[in-house]
């Protein structure tokens, strides 16, 4: 069963955007590599057409997961978003208890994520601690160093 998952006009814009640039470039590529490889002769000692080949089975691998992908997106209407509570394309500030340290996020799907700009997947650790949690509430999330805690300071969506 394929996982449905949730992204923003901006994210799902950039996935089809892969997704054509796979299919409309990247395979007549492939195809066209095949073709001169297979321009060279003897096919059973071809190296370059075997290379050929296989690099057309990894990209049509590849362009059939993002179809998966992309057949399963669903956009969110950020301006219906619950802020009550942490969901999905919520953004959050959080304090680390042991550090005092404050930090805003957004939780975004994982082909979203990018934690220079702050968006970290939902299936992350810290992600998944945070979901469903309010304001005031302490998030206590096990990550491969130990344990931290995070208090919940504010949710928002812009």
């Amino acid at each position: 069963m394929s996982k449905v998952s949730y992204y923003t006009a901006e994210g799902l814009k950039k996935l089809k955007d892969e997704l054509n640039q796979l299919r409309d470039v990247e395979r007549p590529k492939a195809s066209e590599a095949i073709a001169e490889a297979r321009d060279k002769g003897d096919l059973s000692e071809n190296a370059e057409y075997d290379a050929a080949k296989e690099a057309q089975g990894l990209l049509e691998m590849r362009i059939s997961k993002m179809e998966e992908i992309v057949a399963n997106a669903r956009l969110i209407d950020e301006s219906q978003l619950d802020t009550s509570k942490v969901l999905v394309h919520s953004h959050v500030k959080i304090k680390n208890l042991a550090n005092k340290m404050e930090v805003n996020y957004k939780l975004v799907a994982q082909s979203e994520a990018d934690l220079k700009t702050g968006k970290i997947s939902v299936d992350s650790p810290i992600g998944k601690g945070l979901l469903g949690k309010k304001e005031g509430d302490v998030a206590e999330i096990s990550v491969p160093n130990g344990n931290l805690k995070f208090e919940i300071l504010k949710i928002w969506r812009e």
